[in-house]
């Protein structure tokens, strides 16, 4: 369970949201999920983010998601929900609105709207913190178009706006380059297909994807790779080389049907996605599901 003074410390899974065959939300599937994740090892959940299909849920929906984590999270599971806007007065009535429902802390993208300016992006993530909780920032400049450099984040860090990152860029060089910047700045694995990488280079969490498949083996996998334990690491890499080819779905633009589909193959409810998003063409389901079954036939859960 979660690190009670840092409790964004340790796997968050980026949960999935499961809809009904009409695309409503399956609230009592998704305490469900949240419980499952918890017997299976992880320290908490991240509802609300992009695998969580956030940007599709209505402002009713959006706030039952939370409501329902915490009620469904046992005692020391963290709730980390993504409080994710275009404007920093609606990411900070996110906020509110989780630390009314029980959060133990927050996600936070930068502005998303436009490629926001520096001093833009600095004021977003003051006027969320204000809120009290601990919040990790989220650099995503794939799809935000704002890079939170490492420069940006020391910023960010050293006016006590932030404590930690979910580091997506995939590039593994950064986690150097903020630790040497900002020593005491938290680093969170942001993309499944760098975890051995940034684990070995100090990460102290991971927002998860896969988790949401295979909970008990990939949390066993983050503990190696942490450790900072030679040994540990020796048995990491073999593992890392099997499940890899599975992660790196959670790095393409197809993620959240990717994991929902391997989710319904591992006889969870992964279910279908609300639109924009369509079911995956034949050959990626097929590839997806090859993935998924060699993973599944080698014992991992």
């Amino acid at each position: 369970m979660t690190n009670s003074a840092r409790p964004w410390h340790g796997v968050h899974v980026a949960t999935a949201l499961p809809f009904r065959d009409d695309l409503s939300v399956d609230h009592d599937a998704f305490a469900e999920h949240v419980r499952f994740l918890a017997a299976g090892g992880c320290d908490g959940v991240t509802p609300n983010g992009s695998l969580g299909e956030y940007q599709t849920l209505t402002a009713e929906e959006r706030a039952r998601v939370v409501e329902t984590a915490v009620q469904a999270a046992p005692d020391g599971f963290g709730v980390m929900p993504g409080v994710a806007a275009y404007g920093a007065l609606e990411a900070r009535r996110w906020a509110e609105q989780a630390a009314e429902a029980g959060a133990t802390s927050l996600l936070l993208l930068p502005p998303n709207a436009y490629p926001a300016q520096r001093a833009a992006v600095v004021e977003h993530y003051r006027e969320v913190a204000r809120v009290g909780l601990p919040v990790v920032a989220y650099n995503n400049p794939i799809d935000t178009k704002v890079d939170l450099t490492p420069e940006l984040l020391a910023e960010l860090f050293a006016e006590g706006t932030i404590v930690g990152v979910k580091e997506f860029t995939g590039d593994v060089r950064r986690a150097y380059q903020i630790s040497e910047l900002a020593p005491d700045l938290d680093l969170l694995v942001g993309a499944d297909d760098v975890l051995l990488e940034l684990g070995m280079a100090g990460a102290v969490g991971w927002i998860a994807g896969y988790p949401n498949v295979i909970p008990r083996s990939t949390v066993e996998l983050y503990r190696l790779a942490t450790s900072g334990d030679p040994a540990d690491l020796a048995r990491a890499l073999p593992v890392y080389r099997d499940l890899h080819p599975l992660l790196r779905w959670d790095s393409r633009t197809e993620f959240v049907q990717s994991i929902k589909l391997s989710m319904d193959i591992a006889g969870l409810r992964g279910g279908p996605c609300r639109p924009p998003r369509l079911p995956l063409p034949p050959e990626q389901t097929a590839r997806i599901t090859a993935d998924t079954e060699a993973v599944l036939a080698k014992g991992y859960k």
